[in-house]
């Protein structure tokens, strides 16, 4: 074989990797199409922007993310917590109708331009507060009536309910199921170097300040404008058109609700996309009632929080660079699904027999790693043979009312044995357990639809 030494023009990977490694490219090529496929020059630019993009939205997320709960047990008291969540789900009822009505008004670019700019003044606004004599740290008094504490954990949640959701439809809509199945993984690995470095900087809140960082994560979310920018420039029209091009006319801020109450595909989604999250909050509150006691200061709580998320992310990093494409294209969409639950099967057995800090956490790792780096590229590629509605007002209603029900079912769970954690952790398990059930069947069902869709090039509307 003759490597070619003088090559200019990129077409794929390979040639890519001929330009930087020369003669000992040949070997390293095979290994990169063996785990990642042949990625085009184009879907190479494509990618590795939405990848950069992601990266700033993950990134922040995460770094506010592991601030929320320090947050919150300063100013209210971790004990409110599933009562918060509770609240959470009745808020995003709200929130799904007008972001239904957004979507009418808007183009998904800008409207993911415009909730970035707002999410990242809204946190610059919470940051200043932070430093408040009364509302923020320096009132040491934690209190269940110190309602900038509970305004702070909704808005979190709130930002990643809407974002996460609304950059995966903006994605969706721009892209094929083979290419997905390439490029998907670069997305991840954008969104999960951000997490990790996000993590990292709340794992040393004690250096830099719980205000600081929240100002940092305000200039992450709004650096998601430039980024998208970018991409319209950088990024062909042509490559940014998805399987569905029919225009259909404005519809109501209830069509999302319909479709996913009509259309079998889209409910088995909305099952997929909602049942982790019951049993993930379920064990997710266990961890944080065992590491109170571990780690009772602020600080302390925050920087393990962040050691979580370092852990974690790194995990879905690794996966998402050597595992989610092999596996996507070598077993299929319907196989990852299943993995998923047969995995988080496995992790709950592991938590009832031994339910000490460092089992649950590592337990957490491992199916939330998972969840990063296989199941939610996988669900977000069941979104490709759909419409605009789907992908948008339906995958609205999915991502926000459905996310929130679950991790409110979750926190019921939660708060009905919260002065019994014996109880909590026998009929958490058993739960658990028959959900695992349901969601196997619901991935079979799901997978062999989205083959058959994508086979003969049909679309749900």
């Amino acid at each position: 074989m003759n490597v070619r030494q003088d090559v200019y023009f990129v077409n794929d990977s390979s040639e890519l990797l001929i330009i930087f490694f020369g003669g000992d490219a040949a070997m390293l090529s095979r290994l990169v199409g063996y785990l990642w496929g042949d990625l085009t020059r184009e879907e190479i630019k494509k990618y590795s922007i939405l990848g950069l993009t992601f990266f700033f939205l993950i990134g922040s997320y995460w770094l506010l993310r592991t601030q929320k709960d320090a947050v919150f047990k300063s100013i209210v008291g971790l004990d409110y917590q599933p009562t918060a969540k509770m609240i959470s789900w009745g808020l995003v009822i709200f929130l799904v109708l007008g972001y239904s009505k957004l979507v009418d008004l808007f183009t998904k670019n800008r409207l993911l331009m415009i909730l970035s700019a707002f999410y990242g003044l809204g946190f610059l606004t919470i940051a200043f507060f932070l430093n408040h004599p009364t509302i923020g740290f320096p009132n040491t008094v934690a209190s269940s009536d110190r309602w900038f504490g509970w305004f702070v954990y909704l808005f979190i949640e709130s930002f990643g309910s809407i974002m996460v959701g609304l950059f995966w439809a903006f994605v969706t809509s721009s892209t094929k199921a083979e290419s997905a199945k390439k490029g998907f993984p670069l997305i991840i690995a954008g969104a999960q170097t951000g997490s990790i470095l996000g993590s990292l900087m709340s794992a040393n809140t004690k250096y830099f300040g719980n205000v600081f960082l929240f100002q940092l994560g305000a200039l992450g979310i709004c650096s998601i404008v430039p980024a998208v920018l970018l991409y319209l420039w950088v990024v062909p029209a042509s490559d940014r058109a998805g399987t569905s091009t029919t225009k259909k006319p404005k519809t109501g801020i209830f069509e999302g609700l319909f479709i996913l109450l009509s259309r079998p595909y889209v409910f088995g989604i909305f099952v997929l996309a909602t049942i982790y999250e019951v049993i993930g909050t379920i064990f997710d509150f266990q961890m944080k009632v065992l590491a109170d006691q571990v780690y009772p200061t602020k600080e302390a709580f925050a920087a393990y929080q962040g050691m979580y998320g370092i852990l974690t992310n790194s995990l879905a990093l690794v996966f998402a660079m050597v595992g989610t494409s092999f596996l996507m294209r070598r077993f299929g969409l319907r196989f990852c699904l299943m993995l998923f639950p047969i995995a988080t099967g496995l992790v709950v057995g592991a938590i009832y027999f031994w339910p000490v800090l460092y089992v649950v956490t590592g337990a957490l790792i491992v199916i939330k790693g998972l969840s990063y780096a296989l199941n939610n590229p996988s669900k977000e590629m069941m979104y490709i043979p759909t419409t605009k509605d789907v992908r948008f007002k339906a995958k609205g209603w999915i991502d926000m009312f459905g996310g929130r029900s679950a991790k409110g079912t979750g926190s019921y769970i939660n708060n009905f044995f919260a002065g019994n954690a014996s109880a909590l952790l026998m009929y958490g398990t058993l739960i658990s357990f028959g959900l695992v059930g349901v969601w196997l069947a619901v991935a079979s069902f799901v997978g062999y639809k989205f083959k058959h869709l994508t086979e003969n090039d049909e679309v749900i509307s």
